[in-house]
């Protein structure tokens, strides 16, 4: 196995002359170590930004001696104070050794050590060390032997943040897509579907499409919830009591919204294509489209939140876990996504106020 370079411990007070990313590991039982080292091992991802990993180093050198990549960081010990001036610094939590792989499987130790690697990089954005996060796949199962009430990184990161007003969505080429309800059982979205939880995508995604994305004046389709979008009431009346007045609302608001759209057909280019950004009911909905269109380059982005995060569109692969399998298509996205708003973070003005929307 190929030694990582290690580097001394230094203050915390890093130039700033590039965007400081925290990445962080994911399930150490899946590929996340994998599809990191492939991503950062291309020379243009790497340039765009100074890098901390937050992992295991010695599951990092497994995966880049499969892929024959040569390691290009340096590695500290949890809980040194560290300095990233320029390149790849990994936080290493050695506890954790690369024979995980060998039982590729949910298990409590992954999920505890893939929340110490969030938590840590919870806490650098917190206190202004990292402009980002970038998160590797988890698995949910994983988090729950682990005591986690949470069902995935979106609601434990807004819950960090005492954030109340956040949604899922997702960036794939030109597709940039909004949900109502992500992580919501179907049967379970009856009881929270209102008025105001229609509107907060829509206004969530209309503030993003303008300050990380500079389209001065969006353009917003939103999907039906129901058959045809209900043809007016004949397959549900959803779209007439709550979607078409969380659009008016919107619309009172300033925003350029239209719908709602039947969404067998919303998704068809010639329609997309009308619109910057789309908001979908809910997950299914939403991610069917996403991955069929740009799995593999797609990007999942917390809308809503004091800070930048952006993840992998995918999971934790097990069963190709430790093979040299894994495509870091989705991990280069989302790093290139979060330096883009990272940078536009420092050029934009601050970020206008949501609308504050009652639970209609």
């Amino acid at each position: 196995m190929t030694a990582a370079v290690v580097g001394p411990a230094v203050s915390p007070l890093a130039v700033r002359s590039k965007p400081l990313i925290g990445i962080t590991m994911g399930d150490p039982c899946g590929i996340g170590a994998e599809v990191i080292v492939k991503a950062l091992a291309d020379p243009e991802v790497r340039s765009l930004a100074r890098f901390i990993i937050y992992g295991a180093a010695e599951i990092l050198e497994t995966a880049a001696d499969a892929a024959a990549i040569r390691p290009f960081w340096f590695r500290i010990a949890h809980g040194e104070t560290l300095r990233v001036d320029s390149g790849v610094v990994v936080v290493d939590f050695d506890e954790y050794p690369a024979g995980l792989w060998v039982n590729a499987r949910p298990t409590a130790e992954g999920g505890r050590a893939s929340l110490r690697f969030v938590d840590e990089a919870i806490e650098a954005a917190k206190s202004g060390v990292i402009d980002a996060i970038v998160t590797g796949p988890i698995h949910k199962v994983s988090w729950k032997l682990a005591g986690c009430r949470f069902p995935g990184h979106t609601e434990k990161i807004a819950d960090a943040f005492n954030t109340k007003r956040f949604t899922m969505a997702f960036v794939g080429g030109d597709l940039r897509l909004a949900l109502v309800s992500g992580h919501v059982g179907l049967f379970e979205l009856r009881n929270h579907f209102t008025i105001g939880l229609v509107f907060q995508p829509i206004d969530l995604l209309h503030e993003a499409l303008q300050h990380w994305f500079a389209i001065e004046h969006p353009r917003i389709a939103v999907a039906g919830l129901n058959p045809h979008a209900g043809e007016e009431g004949r397959f549900g009346d959803e779209e007439q009591r709550i979607i078409e007045p969380a659009i008016q609302m919107a619309r009172n608001v300033g925003i350029d919204v239209e719908g709602p759209f039947p969404a067998d057909t919303l998704f068809l280019e010639r329609r997309r294509s009308r619109y910057d950004g789309i908001v979908a009911m809910y997950h299914d909905q939403g991610l069917i489209p996403v991955k069929l269109l740009t799995f593999g380059t797609a990007v999942n982005v917390t809308l809503g939140l004091p800070i930048i995060r952006t993840s992998v569109d995918h999971g934790t692969a097990f069963d190709i876990a430790g093979t040299n399998a894994a495509d870091p298509g989705s991990m280069k996205a989302a790093i290139r996504l979060a330096c883009q708003c990272a940078a536009r973070s420092e050029v934009a003005p601050s970020l206008p106020q949501p609308v504050a929307v009652p639970e209609t």
